[in-house]
């Protein structure tokens, strides 16, 4: 599985990066957690408000930081 935090690197991006290894680590599951912060890599993936989250290059979340809890349902 290939998590992907979409964002140039405010706090939030960095929070919500967090929060997903946490809960990658927590839900047990082998994932790969990797930062998106090329503007034009954003873009292409459809999202115009960030931080945002994608799971296997699919958006499930943006303009939100979602918690360990939030992400694992997502999982």
């Amino acid at each position: 599985m290939r998590i992907q935090i979409l964002g140039t690197g405010c706090p939030k991006c960095k929070t919500l990066m967090a929060n997903a290894e946490a809960a990658v680590k927590a839900a047990g599951i082998e994932a790969t957690v990797e930062k998106v912060d090329q503007l034009a890599d954003i873009m292409k993936m459809g999202v115009m408000i960030t931080p945002a989250l994608a799971v296997d290059g699919v958006v499930k979340s943006a303009g939100k930081v979602l918690g360990a809890d939030d992400i694992m349902k997502l999982l």
